[in-house]
């Protein structure tokens, strides 16, 4: 049902812009223009979860499908997501094996994960399920519908991510180019040879493992070499640099049609 996740398991490449602005109309009009898939990024961007679920309402409804970077990986904060109706989620600065094997196994219901123990029960009453016009939603659909991407963003989960792939339920690593290469001494330095290398240490362990890869161009790096590096779902372009670059070409204009 998720019909991101099975383009994405049977290898396509997908691209994907940022909603950063927590407009429904703006995220509607990238979907209209070019940009189906939509990444909504709850860390950085505006809004809280009423204004993301308006946002996907809005994607979903124009064709689209979108994605929800939450704020955090806490139980709460995973579980109303999902109640929400959430399916495609990435999860920001996961650094060790303990974090993701929490975060997977708060976002599947019992008995799925570490012992035992899941994400909790309301499934007859929330978004999640269609209201309940899914029956089988938490018997059969949940569990398996949900795509998970944990982001990568620090030598230590570089360390640790052979262990933190083959946690089950996490179904891919979402390489955060910039915030790693500032831990390791780089800010704003992605080309540096130390992030490179750091990119590259990442991508192989990844797709060793057999999981899926993501990430956002930078460091020298466009859609085609992503793609060409095994990469499966790469969030470029977002709302506020489109606004920006256009505020700045029509001042431009404006400016050279005055002198």
């Amino acid at each position: 049902m998720n019909t991101l996740k099975s383009r994405l398991l049977r290898g396509e490449f997908v691209t994907a812009a940022w909603a950063e602005l927590g407009s429904a109309d703006i995220a509607e009009i990238l979907v209209r223009h070019g940009w189906p898939i939509v990444l909504i990024d709850g860390e950085h961007g505006i809004g809280d979860l009423e204004t993301w679920v308006g946002i996907a309402r809005a994607v979903e409804a124009a064709g689209g499908e979108s994605l929800l970077r939450v704020p955090d990986g806490s139980d709460t904060t995973l579980k109303k997501v999902l109640d929400r109706g959430f399916r495609s989620l990435v999860v920001p600065m996961v650094n060790s094996v303990a974090q993701a094997q929490a975060i997977a196994r708060s976002c599947r219901y019992p008995v799925r994960g570490t012992g035992g123990v899941g994400r909790g029960y309301a499934a007859p009453i929330v978004r999640g399920s269609d209201y309940h016009s899914r029956p089988d939603y938490a018997v059969r659909t949940a569990n398996e519908d949900l795509l998970l991407f944990v982001q990568c963003e620090t030598p230590e989960s570089i360390a640790s991510l052979p262990e933190i792939c083959a946690v089950e339920g996490v179904d891919g690593i979402f390489l955060g180019p910039n915030d790693l290469a500032a831990t390791l001494g780089h800010m704003e330095d992605m080309e540096h040879a130390i992030p490179q290398a750091a990119f590259a240490e990442v991508e192989a362990k990844v797709t060793a493992a057999g999981k899926l890869l993501a990430t956002v161009p930078g460091g020298g790096r466009d859609w085609g070499e992503l793609r060409a590096k095994g990469y499966h779902l790469v969030a470029g372009v977002n709302d506020v640099s489109f606004l920006m670059g256009a505020a700045r070409d029509a001042a431009e204009a404006r400016d050279e049609a005055l002198r």
